[in-house]
């Protein structure tokens, strides 16, 4: 499964998560647009064709990557450290039985309403799933209800056949969960954006959503 992260079309990276959407309507767009406005103003105010085109500009370039972007979502640079990294480990602990974790992580509904985005998941052995309107895909390798959810997983970005291998144990604690992911397989430079990914993503919405 080695040559089994996180983002979307357009100006990503190679390999990322979310998930890259670039910020087309940024500072540089703005500027210039700005700019020929106030040289405009020493002879008269801008005209509403000027201001309708500049404005068609910015959205016309967000509208060509499907949605804006989020800045959570930005691609981290790697640090020298962690560059070689291909593997992560977590434990995070839920305020719900391992059953009940479970179902939320496989039910394309819930998955959809703790996430905010849309979600298709074929919950058996050997089912595909796509998650976070279609930025992460994959297959379920090993389904074990209440205990074990394993999957080839793959966000849309990375060149096709590329797959990393996600692992999620329910451990019972006390009246909730321990979750522990291992998360193997993907490539080097990704580590220091996929760690805060699954916290930003997947624990902390996951966390509110089971309160």
């Amino acid at each position: 499964m080695r040559n089994i992260a996180w983002e979307s079309v357009g100006c990503r990276s190679k390999y990322v998560l979310e998930h890259r959407f670039a910020a087309c309507f940024d500072e540089q767009v703005v500027f210039t647009f700005l700019s020929e406005v106030n040289m405009n103003d020493f002879v008269s105010l801008p005209t509403r064709r000027q201001v309708v085109a500049g404005i068609a500009v910015g959205l016309g370039c967000i509208a060509s990557r499907g949605f804006a972007q989020q800045p959570s979502m930005e691609q981290k640079p790697s640090t020298e450290a962690n560059h070689a990294r291909t593997s992560l480990h977590q434990e995070v602990e839920l305020k719900a039985t391992p059953q009940r974790v479970f179902d939320v992580l496989m039910d394309a509904k819930q998955f959809a309403a703790f996430t905010g985005k849309p979600a298709e998941i074929d919950a058996k052995p050997g089912g595909a799933f796509k998650t976070f309107g279609g930025l992460i895909e994959g297959r379920n390798v090993e389904l074990i209800a209440g205990q074990r959810i394993v999957q080839a997983w793959r966000p849309t970005s990375w060149d096709a056949g590329v797959y990393s291998l996600v692992h999620f144990e329910l451990k019972p604690r006390g009246e909730g969960t321990l979750l522990v992911l291992d998360h193997t397989g993907f490539p080097e430079g990704d580590y220091d954006h996929l760690y805060p990914g699954w916290y930003a993503r997947y624990w902390d919405p996951l966390k509110k959503y089971l309160v």
